[in-house]
């Protein structure tokens, strides 16, 4: 049993069974063993160790654990209640399917969040309203005033009643301390910072604006697509009352989830990342990788291998692969040297049509055992034109084992020109299961790590 605290076991099962399939997806693939996949160029020829994982393999339960995840508890901001809700869930899910399974707690550094409020339900409500608060602003108040918009933080115009509102401004850094001091200074409640847009796809995220030092009134900083909508609202309401509410989370600690089951031969691990960026309800970054490695598990639970499986979802990857890194610091030489491969995923269902490069990234950007195994499960599925790689890149949780000289890679769709190419809800309150994620490509990845993860641990 998983030592832990948190929701209780039947709270959370409980969670999977009252979510409803209201998220706008197609119908779940129900393609056979040897049809031809979806994009895919050739006919799959599949061994009998394949087709024992492709027949076991399900995205509506992945789809059950994603709702959870993305849906029921969203943002899962490291070391907050949230992720730790998130980290109980998915050890309950391990425990049930018969794992060793242990949460593995390191420190994290504070966090400082907000959430806005549409008092009229004026604003859309289909996309996440989490926001970043500047750590020397106030913190831990709610305010509540209409929306006043003065332009560029650097040139800002004032209208007459700015007292009781809401300031917003495009911001830049440099002007932030006399932005608010005067906002402040002619009675407003609170300031929204507005990021500048960034080329396309990329979209600005949510974040926590810095250079400013006891700020009497709340501040903070939201994503491109929230500051597009406010605007948009403005423009054709005569009010915009919004609340924003600011929190201080201090004294942090992140979890890693680990499912072991022990076997007498080395050690292949599955992987991903469980938590978020500020404002993101994180459906395909990485709510995907996480629930390919939980369906994985469950499929593997039942098939007998040599090899020492582990199923492990990282906390804090978006910090900087510090649960990841913490991890593999504990391991001692010997642990290290049983390690033949771990198969890392993130982002690995994305709906954006672009995506149509699965991408084998390496930190090194050579080949390894992991490379070469999902190179070959991709042979055999058919996929082998989709399939680029091994290329250099880290920044993601492969990362610390390839430090370290595991054999590790990451595995994602992405815009075929480059893996910095990268859907536009990346990081965004838009990466949701409605609008970021592919039940198809979320099958074809379990898919291809299922079989190359079964060639390795056999």
């Amino acid at each position: 049993m998983t030592d832990r605290s948190g929701l209780s076991r039947r709270g959370l099962l409980g969670a999977v069974a009252g979510v409803t399939a209201a998220s706008a997806l197609t119908a779940a693939p129900a393609w056979g063993a040897d049809d031809l996949r979806p994009g895919a160029v050739n006919r799959p020829k599949l061994d009998r160790y394949d087709r024992e994982i492709v027949s076991g393999l399900s995205s509506d339960r992945a789809l059950q654990h994603l709702q959870v995840l993305s849906e029921r508890i969203g943002p899962r901001i490291g070391g907050t209640a949230s992720e730790k809700r998130a980290a109980d869930y998915i050890a309950s899910q391990l425990d049930k399917f018969g794992y060793r399974t242990r949460l593995e707690p390191f420190p994290v550094a504070d966090k400082f969040l907000a959430q806005i409020t549409d008092v009229r339900r004026m604003l859309p409500d289909d996309l996440c309203w989490q926001a970043g608060a500047a750590p020397g602003g106030k913190l831990d108040v709610t305010v509540e005033g209409p929306v006043r918009d003065v332009g560029p933080a650097t040139a800002p115009v004032w209208p007459a009643d700015v007292a009781g509102s809401i300031v917003i401004a495009d911001d830049t850094a440099a002007a932030r301390p006399a932005l608010v001091a005067e906002a402040a200074a002619q009675g407003a409640v609170g300031v929204i910072l507005l990021p500048a847009d960034q080329a396309y796809p990329r979209r600005a995220s949510a974040f926590s604006p810095s250079g400013l030092t006891d700020a009497p009134i709340p501040v903070i900083g939201v994503a491109q697509v929230q500051k597009r909508l406010i605007r948009e609202a403005l423009a054709v309401v005569t009010s915009l009352p919004l609340k924003i509410s600011t929190a201080a989370h201090r004294g942090l600690i992140s979890n890693n989830v680990i499912g072991e089951r022990r076997g007498k031969g080395p050690i292949v691990m599955v992987s991903g990342h469980y938590d978020t960026v500020t404002g993101a309800p994180g459906a395909n970054d990485d709510g995907s990788g996480t629930v390919l490695t939980m369906e994985l598990a469950r499929v593997f639970s039942r098939i007998p291998t040599d090899a020492t499986l582990r199923f492990a979802l990282w906390g804090s990857e978006e910090q900087g692969l510090i649960g990841s890194r913490y991890h593999v610091a504990q391991l001692a030489q010997d642990q290290r040297d049983r390690y033949r491969a771990v198969f890392q995923n993130d982002m690995v269902a994305t709906s954006w049509d672009p995506a149509v490069t699965y991408w084998l990234l390496s930190f090194t950007g050579l080949a390894n055992t992991a490379t070469d195994a999902v190179r070959e499960a991709g042979k055999r599925l058919g996929y082998d034109a989709q399939l680029v790689g091994p290329v250099q890149r880290g920044a993601s949780d492969h990362q610390s084992f390839q430090e370290v000289g595991i054999d590790s890679a990451n595995f994602s769709w992405r815009g075929e020109l480059a893996p910095s190419f990268l859907e536009p809800p990346y990081h965004s309150p838009e990466d949701t299961i409605a609008k970021n994620v592919s039940l198809e490509r979320l099958q074809v990845s379990m898919e291809l790590i299922g079989c190359a993860a079964y060639a390795v641990a056999r």
